[in-house]
């Protein structure tokens, strides 16, 4: 509630304190005495419908709670405080020295409160809004004079204002979700008690845009996945090694971890190359810097080249405005995975291996070189040899990343690791699956170690995901009958008087029918796992029959 006032004196001291109390949310002045008529307060008084008087014993009767003494005079000063006994009367320097520096104070809170970029909103203890910030405005698109002096309910509609639950309550709310402004714009508040000297004289409240928060998530999960797929995934640690000849791959991988010499890891499909790519990055000195992984044979071979080394603007019809960065500057200080760098078209090695000799890019459709510092990690499953020998891959490229050669054995050369491989695979399974396979039986082990395993760890890893799938929920463990294996097929040993014409058939024969059947009857995943053409895979199967 406002207190009532009485300013005695409309002079020069009197119209100043006038001024600084007319707006006061405070006090409601009920009169200005003066005994000039013409006096410059009483015209400020007049033309703001305040009553004026020539003399304030015309006041006597007014009850008031505050008399401000303007004149100067020490007998007027008495003469008020004998009179108003319920008042408290004070002397106008008194009051101007007080109000100025309140006026100062609130200037500032208001320019603190006006510079945030958060929203705020405050209410007095009525529940009326008496000040906001731009950042309201712009947020929710209210003026001052559509919101101040108002119900705090005025911006929200039928909605329950914080402000009338926080003065209700005494205690302050959090992340209250709200709709606000003519576009239902959604918000979040946090709202508290303004408590002076002990009493709840109001509320003041901080809004944020819901929609700005979802974007900086948005912004934060887009960043995290960038960074996840721009980090290795897999140390040492992570790789099963209990054969003495996967314990010399992984001395072999650990000092080309600490060199800067370009690697090659060589090894049939499914042996683990990436993972070792990873772990070799990850034990480097450039382990805090990016792994950015490619698949050369992934990637159409039109495309590979502004992949790998970036395009300028307009470098070709379909280009991004402005060009793109090539995942060689991508990695810039970081590691490059190229995994099956034997199927990089012939003019791509060309750049590549200016790469590699220069430390420097030229991007599609341009002219600068952009010096890179990007440490290669190659892998490939094909014949570089007798790719070089065809002409299909460059001798000069092929010696330069081959210094730091890595051969991983296949499954089939460490059958001493298919148990510790299938217990980790089955727990990486149950994560996935949901189930809680306890492991498999050593009956199972024995029909695994007897496959050729063509897919090695990869084709391991398949045969055991579907053995899961079948499994009843009250198996506990994999037994023989779940894998959907048969023992391993051998070629029939042939008599004397076969010839090797006809021994080389039937072998050529039943590596094709094994190659179809792990393949699930897909012709063209044979042919790959048999390093033929799908044509050259057909011709063969037309002489079978």
């Amino acid at each position: 509630m406002k207190k009532r006032l009485l300013i005695v004196g409309a002079g020069k001291g009197g119209t100043e304190v006038l001024k600084m109390l007319l707006d006061s949310p405070l006090v409601r002045i009920v009169a200005v005495v003066d005994s000039a008529d013409s006096a410059e307060g009483l015209k400020l008084a007049r033309s703001r419908g305040i009553r004026v008087e020539r003399d304030w014993r015309d006041c006597a009767g007014k009850q008031v709670d505050f008399v401000i003494e303007t004149t100067g005079k020490n007998e007027t000063f008495h003469e008020l405080k004998a009179h108003f006994t319920e008042a408290v009367v004070l002397p106008g320097e008194f009051i101007r020295v007080v109000v100025e520096r309140l006026q100062q104070n609130q200037q500032m809170l208001e320019a603190i409160i006006d510079c945030t970029s958060e929203a705020i909103s405050v209410a007095d203890h009525h529940g009326n809004t008496i000040l906001i910030n731009p950042s309201y405005t712009r947020l929710t698109g209210f003026k001052k004079e559509d919101v101040v002096d108002k119900p705090a309910t005025a911006d929200i509609g039928m909605q329950e204002s914080v402000h009338l639950k926080v003065l209700s309550t005494g205690k302050g709310v959090r992340d209250i979700r709200m709709q606000i402004g003519a576009t239902r714009r959604d918000i979040l508040v946090n709202a508290e008690p303004i408590i002076v000297e002990g009493k709840l004289r109001g509320s003041v409240g901080v809004i944020r845009d819901v929609s700005q928060l979802r974007a900086l998530r948005d912004e934060l999960q887009e960043a995290k996945t960038r960074i996840r797929n721009l980090e290795a995934k897999y140390q040492f640690s992570d790789i099963i090694a209990t054969s003495d000849a996967m314990r010399f791959v992984i001395e072999q991988a650990r000092l080309a971890a600490l060199t800067p010499v370009t690697v090659l890891i060589r090894g049939e499909s499914g042996t683990g190359k990436e993972l070792f790519a990873h772990a070799i990055h990850g034990e480097s000195p450039r382990k805090y810097n990016k792994f950015v992984r490619v698949n050369c044979a992934a990637i159409s071979p039109t495309l590979l080249e502004s992949e790998l080394f970036g395009y300028e603007d307009g470098a070709f019809s379909g280009a991004k405005r402005g060009g793109k960065v090539g995942y060689f500057e991508e990695a810039d200080g970081g590691s490059l995975f190229l995994d099956e760098i034997g199927e990089l078209p012939l003019d791509v090695q060309v750049k590549l291996l200016r790469v590699l000799q220069e430390h420097e890019v030229v991007r599609v459709g341009g002219t600068n070189a952009i010096p890179v510092d990007v440490r290669i990690i190659a892998a490939t499953n094909a014949d570089l040899e007798q790719k070089v020998a065809d002409g299909s891959f460059r001798e000069d490229l092929y010696y330069r990343i081959n210094r730091m050669p890595i051969y991983i054995p296949p499954l089939r050369d460490r059958l001493e690791e298919i148990r510790p491989l299938a217990e980790r695979i089955i727990r990486k399974l149950n994560q996935e699956y949901g189930r809680s396979v306890h492991g498999i039986e050593a009956e199972a082990i024995e029909l695994l170690k007897s496959q050729y395993w063509k897919g090695n760890v990869r084709e391991l890893e398949n045969v055991l995901g579907r053995a899961m799938i079948y499994m009843s929920n009250n198996d506990q463990e994999i037994a023989p009958h779940h894998l959907q294996l048969a023992p391993r097929r051998t070629v029939t040993k042939q008599t004397d008087t076969a010839t090797l014409q006809e021994l080389v058939a039937r072998y050529e024969r039943d590596l094709i029918e094994r190659a179809i059947e792990e393949a699930d009857g897909n012709k063209s995943e044979a042919a790959r796992r048999l390093h033929i053409s799908i044509r050259t895979l057909y011709n063969k199967l037309d002489r079978m029959q």
